[in-house]
């Protein structure tokens, strides 16, 4: 990486490219019915220190089908914000919004797997300065959020807070 682009705190070109790459409709395709599908059972399995998504933070959000009453499981990226953890429903800027977003909103208690354990959170979607201060930061974790921004067009992409459960 060259000194000037260092200094502007830019991504490596790699990082770039890959998330080019992945953010593209191909690259969503492939997270969404390929490495979802393994990562679902990988990340769970091996206390997340495994996934379809080498280093990037992922974790397997279970929760209950608001209509089916079914566990269901998806593996997503996320950040942090204190002890809160942060998702994104962008379903690769797809149309609609992903179903566990209407699982979360029907049923918001939900098992997280994650490295280092598994915990029980509430969700909430976020709103206001609070979510624009979380999509700043998602953005800086996996600048493809952007890109499926624009291609969602007039859906806004919600960002949800999980909270431990007390």
């Amino acid at each position: 990486m060259a000194a000037a682009e260092q200094d502007r705190g830019g991504p490596p070109a790699l990082v770039r490219a890959l998330t080019r790459i992945l953010s593209s409709k191909p690259g969503s395709w492939y997270f969404l019915h390929v490495a979802n599908p393994i990562d679902k059972v990988l990340v769970p399995l091996t206390r997340g220190w495994l996934s379809l998504a080498p280093g990037q933070p992922v974790l397997v959000l279970e929760h209950v089908g608001a209509k089916s009453g079914q566990r269901r499981r998806t593996p997503l990226l996320y950040l942090t914000d204190g002890d809160d953890l942060v998702v994104i429903a962008s379903a690769g800027g797809a149309a609609r919004h992903p179903a566990w977003l209407h699982n979360l909103r029907a049923h918001p208690r939900v098992k997280l797997f994650l490295r280092g354990g598994t915990g029980v959170y509430v969700a909430r979607e976020t709103e206001g300065e609070d979510r624009e201060r979380l999509w700043r930061q998602a953005t800086a974790v996996y600048g493809g959020y952007d890109t499926y921004k624009d291609r969602a067009a007039d859906r806004q992409i919600p960002v949800v807070r999980l909270s431990p459960a007390v």
